[in-house]
């Protein structure tokens, strides 16, 4: 269930400039089944509508949200939780709480032990995905400090994550139907 809300501080309605996700950056050469993609990106999309509806959608939790919704659907295009999520965003719908699989300090011990995995494994998109894991570990759970302390040694040796690779995705124009 969702209400239409004019949220914020001060009652004004948010907005929401929804990520478009044509393709994903990661192959089937990423070492996550398609089980696993899915159930990661429904976790982390229910994750990001649980923190907007808690805080009335402030703008701290909308820009959290928008790395959150843009990762999930970068590891499942079609996500149910994270295309209706971003598609009631876009309409201005605040979503309800919702029990999730798992608590944010759960979650985000389980992305970040993910994150280290991919890490572990051969390939450049398995390491890419590795480092964004890692941060989005942080965030979830600051008080967690071996996710913080990972983080923020990605952040020494690599420099700060440049979100854009994950939240803008390159546009390809359909094909004329026949």
């Amino acid at each position: 269930m969702v209400s239409i809300l004019g949220a914020e501080e001060g009652g004004k309605a948010f907005s929401w400039t929804a990520p478009r996700i044509v393709t994903s950056l990661y192959t089937q050469d990423l070492g996550m089944l398609d089980s696993e993609r899915e159930d990661y990106a429904s976790n982390l999309a229910i994750h990001a509508a649980n923190q907007i509806a808690t805080s009335k959608a402030s703008i701290a939790s909308l820009e959290e949200a928008y790395r959150i919704v843009s990762l999930a659907l970068q590891l499942s295009p079609r996500n149910k939780r994270a295309v209706v999520l971003n598609f009631q965003l876009t309409k201005g719908i605040l979503p309800e709480i919702t029990a999730g699989n798992y608590s944010p300090q759960v979650l985000a011990r389980l992305v970040l032990t993910r994150g280290q995995l991919l890490a572990k494994q051969a390939g450049s998109e398995n390491s890419h995905l590795a480092r964004y894991f890692i941060q989005i570990a942080a965030e979830m759970d600051p008080k967690n400090e071996d996710a913080v302390y990972a983080s923020e040694l990605q952040r020494l040796d690599h420099g700060a994550l440049n979100w854009a690779s994950i939240t803008s995705s390159p546009e390809t124009k359909p094909e004329a139907e026949p």
